[in-house]
């Protein structure tokens, strides 16, 4: 599996992004595909994740982001609003598929406060 983010970019605190991120190869709808993302200095976090039997937020932006999947298009998506400078950070997009992890390249978003 294969992974190409996008979507990356400035954004202005309080504003509204979107990132997507495309997955070569086969994919079931229980694999899990998802976001995480590292600001500067700290470790990777869990942004958000979904499967088919349902979705799991980080606390940090629970109730502001919503993650979304088209599995025609072996797609995942990230919906981004109330933006805030802490939620600066690299973007990675990830596939659990049977316990095996797959990365993106990682997207740099940077929210101007």
């Amino acid at each position: 599996v294969q992974l190409q983010a996008s979507g990356g970019g400035l954004v202005q605190a309080g504003g509204s992004h979107k990132l997507s991120c495309v997955a070569s190869g086969t994919l079931s709808p229980s694999d899990v595909m998802g976001w995480y993302r590292r600001p500067p200095g700290q470790q990777r976090k869990l942004v958000a994740r979904i499967n088919a039997f349902g979705t799991l937020y980080g606390d940090a932006v629970r109730g502001r982001f919503t993650v979304s999947r088209d599995n025609a298009k072996n797609t995942v998506y990230l919906q981004m609003n109330s933006l805030e400078p802490e939620d600066t950070a690299v973007y990675y997009c990830n596939v659990d598929q049977k316990g095996r992890d797959y990365w993106g390249q990682g997207t740099l978003v940077t929210v101007s406060s």
